[in-house]
């Protein structure tokens, strides 16, 4: 099972895609957590890139170009090869953050972003995706306090920031079968009981 976790910056995800792997773990499941941009050596090298404020010069297609590159590798060196091997993989963050960030965010046409998107995975789509909601405002705020990384999408304008949750929110009218929303503007153990009975509710149905 392929599971991806997806929000706007300062939702959580990083630390409930921990918390779920953890879990699925102690449920005897065999586990791969991973996350994007990045999950390999390539990946993270491609991260650092993209991350850094000082590059604040790079353009919108050579943005998603990169975030491309970096899940090409993803797919090919970590997720294919565990799914293939009976694993479950647990990912922060996957394709559907370029469709939110470089399409609804930076403005660049959906058709072409799931073409490069096609092509860079192989036409592998998750079979779940947990969505944790929280309002721009919020979130940037909890990534400011948080003292964790600040990167160069999370320096961009307010505005820009609400057109991604936006785009999320019209991602999950397109697919809601994919897709769960997870209020997570909650403490952490309220979130992740919440996500623990619908990836349990999903493990079943899949027997």
């Amino acid at each position: 099972m392929f599971i991806t976790l997806e929000g706007p910056d300062g939702s959580g995800k990083t630390t409930q895609a921990r918390l779920l792997a953890e879990w699925l773990q102690g449920q005897g499941y065999d586990v791969v957590l991973t996350r994007e941009p990045g999950g390999t050596d390539i990946g993270d090298q491609i991260r650092a890139v993209l991350h850094d404020p000082c590059n604040n010069a790079m353009d919108a297609r050579t943005e998603i170009l990169l975030y491309s590159a970096s899940r090409a590798q993803h797919v090919a060196q970590q997720i294919q090869p565990a799914l293939a091997g009976g694993q479950v993989v647990v990912s922060d963050r996957y394709a559907d953050s370029t469709l939110a960030y470089q399409g609804y965010g930076r403005g660049l046409d959906l058709d072409t972003l799931r073409k490069i998107t096609e092509f860079a995975t192989g036409g592998l789509t998750p079979d779940l995706t947990l969505y944790l909601d929280i309002t721009p405002k919020e979130g940037l705020e909890r990534r400011q306090l948080g003292g964790g990384e600040w990167n160069r999408l999370d320096a961009e304008a307010l505005e820009f920031h609400q057109r991604v949750r936006s785009g999320y929110l019209e991602l999950i009218e397109q697919e809601p079968e994919r897709w769960v929303a997870v209020d997570a503007d909650r403490a952490v153990e309220k979130v992740q009981a919440e996500i623990r009975v619908m990836v349990r509710e999903r493990l079943m149905r899949d027997v």
